[in-house]
């Protein structure tokens, strides 16, 4: 799963263990920017497409879990 920091003060991706990783994005969590931008921190990190990166679940919640589509 992936723990979400926004509005912080540089965006950066922090594995914890293979399971979970926390994403420090400098978007607010108004009108889903902070989403958006946990994608294209995601995508970074795992070197895909932000396409490759689809949310799962917790849309509104700071615990999310996302999908990785490898091709």
């Amino acid at each position: 799963y992936v723990t979400v920091k926004p509005r912080a003060t540089r965006e950066r991706v922090e594995q914890v263990d293979e399971t979970h990783v926390v994403v420090y994005v400098q978007a607010a969590p108004i009108e889903n920017e902070a989403n958006k931008a946990v994608i294209k921190s995601l995508a970074r990190f795992f070197s895909v497409a932000p396409s490759c990166v689809v949310l799962r679940s917790g849309v509104a919640s700071k615990q999310k879990v996302f999908d990785i589509i490898v091709v």
